[in-house]
């Protein structure tokens, strides 16, 4: 039973949020989260405590705002050590975070390019995602997380990011099995974990949001 005071601001369907609940639930620590409704109008709470960019997640810690997921992911595995999300060496924590701010740069947008397109998914946007991955894969290499035989930081990063994905293959009509099966075979091994699978969103759900967004942005 966690003696602190955890609230997430919290979305649902955003990865973002995803990541701050995975690595409150590997530490074992309770936390409440409090849905913020990002299109009928966002609470005083959120706007006072993420003035600059008024965006979730925000973590409150004994009512303490923290913003951006990577920084809050980084403030969590600080803040309560054990067990550690990040390599006990400086090298090994630097080759994660070049990682993780790899994912951060690249593969949201590149998920973006996909389901923004009007009409068919270009063939290029599917290229530059599937390219994405294949990078990914070779930093994966042959172990079964990113840092190795155990589920840290990186993968933490990561596997939220994969809850978007059978949305952007229903519209672009491919498989991230076909064309990355390391990659693959990590994100079922993610969804094993209790974390991953009690927090990350049913996918048909999902792609259900990314369908009703496109209409609210008048794509078609």
């Amino acid at each position: 039973m966690s003696k602190e005071e955890l609230v997430i601001l919290d979305c649902w369907v955003s990865p973002f949020c995803m990541r701050v609940k995975i690595a409150l639930r590997e530490k074992g620590l309770e936390y409440e989260a409090r849905a913020e409704d990002l299109f009928g109008g966002k609470s005083e709470l959120l706007l006072t405590s993420n003035p600059i960019y008024k965006k979730v997640p925000v973590l409150l810690h004994n009512a303490k705002p923290l913003c951006e997921s990577t920084i809050i992911v980084n403030y969590i595995d600080e803040t309560w050590p054990s067990p550690p999300l990040l390599p006990p060496c400086s090298y090994g924590r630097a080759q994660e975070r070049f990682w993780a701010d790899f994912i951060d740069k690249k593969v949201f947008d590149a998920v973006g390019n996909i389901w923004r397109s009007k009409g068919e998914v270009p063939l290029e946007a599917k290229r530059e995602f599937i390219e994405i991955l294949k990078q990914l894969e070779e930093g994966l290499g042959d172990k079964d997380f990113f840092g190795g035989d155990k589920f840290g930081f990186v993968d933490i990063i990561a596997i939220p990011l994969t809850s978007w994905f059978y949305g952007i293959e229903k519209l672009g009509k491919f498989k991230v099995e076909d064309e990355c099966p390391k990659f693959s075979a990590w994100m079922k091994r993610c969804l094993q974990r209790e974390s991953v699978a009690k927090v990350l969103p049913d996918s048909e759900k999902v792609y259900e949001f990314i369908i009703m967004f496109r209409k609210m942005q008048g794509i078609k």
